[in-house]
């Protein structure tokens, strides 16, 4: 038997050299040592953000967004999810208050938090983690488990078992959210004490699953674990949570009650369509794709191809957003027996099934969009899923929180009227805090937080430019190299980009800069010479040499206002286009037409001149489009279905139209993304 002395010391070597092993793995998706993942992300605080959109976003988010969601979720009267950690630690006494999901969604704020400490170094941020992380460690079980509904139940009720018997209860998407939250805390600031909870964590749910049956297993319900178990694996390299990571999907299906609203009627590698709820499927995707990044195995990246061309040709707003509906059935029309016939909420529809007001586009859906999409770009360098990501990233994501950061929508409609005459579930209007489903504040505050982890990559041949916006960049390639480089830009306002080489390694690297899959006009020169490449539409052209500090690469992206169409089976939107400039979505409010105009009364021309016109909303800085608008209809319709058209020219009106992100923060409004198209 080792003796207590050699046993400790033994321990203490392991966790030297375990803490040497991965001091420099800091990405906050680390694919460093994933063998089937083409690129590599840059460690996080290597990326800062200097000035522009981005900036902006970032400063609003360490400011504004972070303080005053920590506020909610430590204010006993409101989120009440410090207090639950608290009385599940027996620190304090009372009954859990919130939804099952309320520990899940702390987390994502201590990731936020964690995330905004590896670029600012911020010792008050530092500190506050440390005491956080030891009210969790207190509140979590011997055996590793964590869950204060249900620890809080059992202490209240002696003898009564609570963990893991209602597959409603997220306690896996909470566990999931800990682990992700824990590996990103470890990397920003080199401590394991919350790494340490993390792993007690996973070695729980690694046991549980072990015995669990297929019915016990189902209360897998929002799969973040499949992400947060791969993440655990990256960071420890213990192979027993890659097992259980490849187990994950393995039992995917073949439960008895498996349902398509959670993706687990039938086995994941039989699914070649997105169905069900669109958060729970977007990270079941991800999660998919980390398993993949690390194992080879082909029969997932088969269904992550197919239900992405799925999404994307069918299923997709033009903002980016996921899941048109409220409450649906899936499959719908494909059968004749009721029982293949189910129930499916917050979900994706049918094909082209894409209606407006009723839109219900969660923003934890575009986050999981987000997610999804970089992973996928992480295996495979096709820029076809950046384009996916930026274009969530400004529009369907930004949408679900206020330019000051303190607001939040939880659906994310296209088009917002008060003549509908029935109120819908969640308010149109933005709110300080969403009650029992606050799940998106700290969703879409944590992707602000680390945009600036998906900016660059790096790969065998080089460096690789994601992302536009001002920052400075200082990193090291994939042969130890250390490159340092300034990007300047007005992006998305402006398509003029300019990066300047500070610092270059000393040998031939490649650049790969990112063309748009909506810039048909693009040229690039290296100080002031065009690059003999080419430059196609959604992919990035390479640019290989020997670099000097000094150089100078000049992107200019063409940027003209677009009109947009849908495929004519998206029937709500037939006869109507949406406006775009470079990524950004654009809508008409009525904040933005004269008053006594209706948005649904007016009409885009095809020869409409828009001209864009700097503003700011709240203190944001944005650009508009402003024209002249076709006023088609002025009138109310009141108790009437139909009615004769009247041909009547009814003249012009100066319209202006603000990106879709930015709706809403002007007072009360209505919205319409999708315009009537007067040819």
């Amino acid at each position: 038997m080792m003796g207590k002395k050699l046993k400790a010391a033994f321990y203490a070597v392991l966790f030297a050299a375990s803490t040497a092993a991965f001091a420099q793995d800091k990405a906050l998706v680390n694919t460093s040592k994933s063998p089937y993942a083409k690129l590599e992300s840059v460690n996080m605080g290597d990326v800062q953000w200097t000035n522009g959109f981005w900036a902006e976003r970032f400063k609003a988010c360490r400011d504004s967004m972070i303080p005053n969601m920590w506020r909610i979720y430590a204010d006993p009267k409101m989120g009440h999810a410090v207090q639950n950690f608290e009385i599940a630690a027996g620190l304090d006494t009372g009954s859990h208050v919130g939804p099952p999901f309320q520990d899940g969604d702390f987390y994502k704020l201590f990731e936020a938090v964690a995330s905004l400490y590896a670029q600012t170094h911020d010792k008050k941020l530092d500190e506050l983690m440390d005491k956080t992380i030891a009210i969790i460690g207190k509140a979590q079980r011997a055996d590793g488990y964590i869950h204060t509904p249900a620890e809080i139940e059992e202490r209240m009720h002696p003898g009564v078992k609570a963990s893991f018997q209602d597959r409603l209860n997220f306690e896996t998407y909470n566990l999931g959210h800990l682990m992700t939250a824990a590996c990103i805390h470890y990397r920003a600031t080199g401590k394991r004490t919350f790494l340490d909870i993390a792993v007690k964590a996973t070695d729980y749910l690694y046991r549980f699953y072990k015995t669990a049956s297929p019915e016990l297993a189902r209360n897998a319900i929002c799969p973040s674990h499949y992400m947060g178990v791969v993440e655990m694996y990256r960071t420890t390299r213990d192979p027993k949570y890659l097992e259980l990571a490849k187990n994950l999907i393995d039992i995917r299906g073949l439960m008895k009650e498996g349902t398509d609203d959670n993706q687990d009627r039938i086995p994941f590698r039989e699914q070649t369509v997105a169905t069900g709820h669109a958060v729970r499927a977007n990270y079941l995707y991800a999660g998919a794709a980390d398993v993949f990044a690390e194992t080879g195995d082909t029969s997932l990246t088969h269904v992550l191809n197919l239900v992405w061309n799925d999404v994307t040709q069918h299923k997709l707003y033009i903002t980016g957003g996921c899941g048109a509906l409220y409450d649906g059935v899936s499959p719908d029309g494909t059968s004749y027996l009721l029982k293949d016939v189910q129930q499916v909420h917050q979900a994706y529809g049918r094909d082209y099934q894409l209606p407006n007001f009723t839109a219900h586009n969660e923003t934890c859906a575009a986050v999981g969009n987000v997610l999804w999409n970089w992973r996928m770009l992480q295996l495979t360098g096709d820029a076809k899923y950046a384009d996916i990501m930026e274009l969530t990233l400004y529009n369907g994501m930004l949408s679900g929180i206020s330019l000051n950061g303190t607001k939040f929508l939880y659906t994310n409609p296209l088009a917002v009227s008060d003549d509908l005459p029935f109120a819908q579930r969640w308010s149109k209007d933005r709110v300080g805090y969403i009650g029992y489903s606050n799940c998106c504040p700290p969703n879409v505050i944590r992707t602000i937080a680390e945009v600036s982890n998906y900016a660059y990559n790096v790969s065998d041949k080089g460096l690789w430019v994601n992302l536009y916006g001002g920052n400075n960049l200082s990193t090291t390639l994939k042969d130890g190299s250390k490159i340092k480089l300034t990007q300047q830009t007005d992006y998305p306002w402006n398509g003029a980009v300019s990066i300047t080489l500070q610092e270059v390694p000393a040998n031939t690297f490649s650049f790969f800069v990112r063309i748009p899959g909506w810039c048909k006009n693009a040229s690039l020169t290296v100080n002031g010479k065009p690059a003999s490449v080419i430059l196609t539409p959604g992919t990035y052209a390479e640019l290989n040499r020997k670099w000097h500090a000094g150089d100078k690469i000049e992107l200019q992206l063409a940027m003209p206002v677009t009109m947009v169409e849908a495929n004519p089976l998206v029937e709500e939107v037939r006869n109507q286009i949406a406006v775009k400039r470079g990524p950004v979505v654009y809508c008409i409010e009525s904040a933005g037409i004269p008053k006594g105009k209706k948005v649904s009364g007016l009409a885009l021309s095809s020869n409409i001149d828009l001209k864009p016109q700097n503003i700011k909303i709240d203190n944001a800085d944005l650009v508009s489009l402003t024209g002249k608008a076709t006023i088609i209809d002025n009138t109310k319709w009141t108790n009437q279905l139909y009615r004769e058209v009247n041909s009547k020219p009814l003249g012009t009106v100066d319209v202006q139209l603000i990106p879709y992100f930015a709706w809403g923060n002007r007072g009360h409004v209505e919205m319409e993304t999708w315009i009537p198209f007067s040819r």
